[in-house]
């Protein structure tokens, strides 16, 4: 199942080269759930979907070093069946964490919108400056709130015009789209964790032993941090990986 689960997954990401027509990362591509794009069955597509060769790398070698050992122990229909859920558990994980970043960040928009003010911008900003430095320029937005203190009736005018390129940009524009197998992936690593947790496993990066047990918490420490960080420029789904750490350890657990 796992050398099954690699070979249609890497003939996906070649098929998406040789028929660029067709965008296929696109249509398996799963979008934020109050996104006009969203439709159920990208819960399962999005898995089997990656944005390049690195992505694709990386999530197949975790597969295929870690999942053999899983299939050994559950045979081929019960690995299956934890893939493909923990990996939908950790879509839908994902999206219900854009989804709640998403209403909450529109509510603020719509509150400044109804009473613009300074405090209130800068308090919008601050709120929400995460998302903001990864599409804008953090320094320049703090300047013109100085300069918003400054002369805040010149200014509210280019505030409100601010917000709703916030929103445009923020919101409209940005679909949460994801692809790849990373959370199904991540959902292997927990369970490989939890019915082995002394193994030495050897990293690639740097290339030293670390029992599974620790490279667990380690990697599921960097999932919350990073996700929770949204620094400039990750497009990595952080909050995808960890939502298959979660949905892996219930799956062990209960099921």
């Amino acid at each position: 199942m796992v050398k099954n689960l690699v070979i249609i997954n890497v003939v996906i990401f070649v098929g998406s080269f040789l028929f660029k027509s067709l965008n296929l990362p696109a249509l398996m591509a799963m979008y934020r759930l109050d996104s006009m794009y969203f439709a159920p069955y990208q819960l399962f597509t999005y898995m089997f979907a990656h944005a390049n060769f690195m992505h694709i790398l990386f999530n197949m070698l975790g597969l295929a070093f870690l999942g053999v050992s899983l299939e050994m122990v559950w045979g081929p229909k019960k690995f299956l069946a934890f893939y493909l859920i923990s990996g939908m558990g950790a879509g839908i994980f994902y999206a219900g964490i854009g989804l709640y970043q998403s209403k909450g960040l529109q509510s603020d928009l719509n509150a400044y919108k109804a009473s613009p003010s300074v405090e209130q911008f800068s308090m919008l900003v601050s709120d929400h400056r995460s998302e903001l430095q990864r599409y804008y320029n953090i320094a320049a937005v703090y300047e013109f709130i100085s300069d918003y203190e400054q002369n805040p009736n010149a200014n509210k005018s280019q505030s409100l015009e601010l917000v709703r390129d916030f929103e445009q940009t923020l919101i409209t524009q940005n679909q949460g789209r994801v692809v790849g197998a990373s959370g199904a992936v991540y959902a292997i690593l927990m369970a490989f964790g939890l019915l082995f947790p002394d193994r030495q496993l050897m990293l690639l990066f740097p290339p030293i032993p670390i029992k599974a047990k620790y490279l667990v918490l380690i990697l599921g420490g960097m999932a919350i941090y990073l996700g929770l960080s949204r620094n400039t420029g990750d497009q990595v789904a952080h909050f995808a990986h960890l939502g298959g750490m979660i949905f892996g350890f219930l799956m062990v657990k209960f099921f």
